[in-house]
């Protein structure tokens, strides 16, 4: 009765827009982000957060880096009026051909170029302040979405969310959500808890190297990942799909913890160096 009562309650969480990585999960990655970037970056960002009202977004409030973390999921409660960025949130790279952004990318309409570009507008002075505001509120989201390896990778069936599977003794979700909830809460919170939690584990002289690269060389790196993530869940990641629904069982949930945190704290430092490069 009581294990009964706890999958109802985890059941209603995953139906929420505001759970896991779609908060948690973005949330630790910005404040990894700030905790490492350096000091007149921190405060330039905090300029730029002040700044916020210039976007005319009062659902949607982004005062502080967690806030600014989701606002990005936040307006696409706005309809019509962002929906012109709905594909910068992700990157259906197939697993199971070779890595090839450009011809996943039509027009730069994904989460790679969308990066690249909004650092671009964020360093550049000479854009309206209300231009650079609204660039780093996407670019720090975007950086999360990457480092979250269903946006970065797919097998035909849009990041897992086609991909049915039961997670543990919870029925009747897929993939993606999987990522985006409980497993990811489950991770981020895993001892030492919480994004300075994970951070404390990254050697300090390990971080520098960690936060190089090019954005694609993330895009190939969280793709890879995305592959490990469907091979946990059905065995063969470009095998055919089991007959009845898969579930993620307590030993894979295991193996995953470690490779979940790891791709918050990348992503934290990736963005610290990104924003270093346009605001330090």
């Amino acid at each position: 009765m009581f294990r009964g009562l706890l999958s109802l309650i985890a059941l209603a969480g995953l139906a929420s827009p505001a759970a896991a990585w779609w908060e948690y999960g973005h949330e630790s990655v910005a404040t990894i982000a700030m905790a490492s970037a350096k000091p007149e970056t921190r405060r330039a960002v905090r300029q730029l957060l002040g700044r916020t009202a210039l976007l005319e977004t009062p659902t949607c409030p982004a005062r502080s880096i967690e806030q600014a973390s989701v606002w990005a999921d936040c307006i696409k409660g706005l309809k019509d009026r962002y929906s012109y960025a709905y594909n910068w949130h992700y990157q259906n790279v197939d697993i199971c051909k070779p890595f090839d952004i450009k011809s996943n990318c039509p027009d730069g309409n994904c989460l790679s170029r969308q990066i690249e570009r909004m650092t671009r507008l964020l360093k550049d002075r000479k854009q309206p302040t209300r231009v650079r505001v609204e660039a780093l509120l996407f670019l720090v989201h975007f950086v999360g979405d990457l480092h979250q390896p269903l946006h970065a990778g797919d097998h035909q069936d849009k990041g897992g969310n086609d991909l049915k599977a039961n997670y543990g003794v919870l029925p009747k979700t897929n993939l993606h959500s999987i990522w985006d909830g409980l497993l990811a809460e489950r991770a981020i919170s895993s001892p030492p808890g919480g994004p300075l939690g994970i951070l404390g584990q990254i050697p300090i002289a390990d971080r520098p190297a960690m936060a190089q690269g090019k954005v694609d060389d993330w895009s190939r790196e969280s793709w890879q990942v995305a592959h490990d993530a469907y091979a946990a869940l059905i065995g063969d990641a470009c095998g055919p799909i089991p007959a009845t629904r898969p579930t993620l069982r307590e030993e894979q949930v295991r193996t995953l913890i470690p490779m979940i945190r790891l791709q918050v704290a990348r992503g934290g430092l990736r963005l610290a160096r990104l924003l270093d490069e346009a605001l330090g």
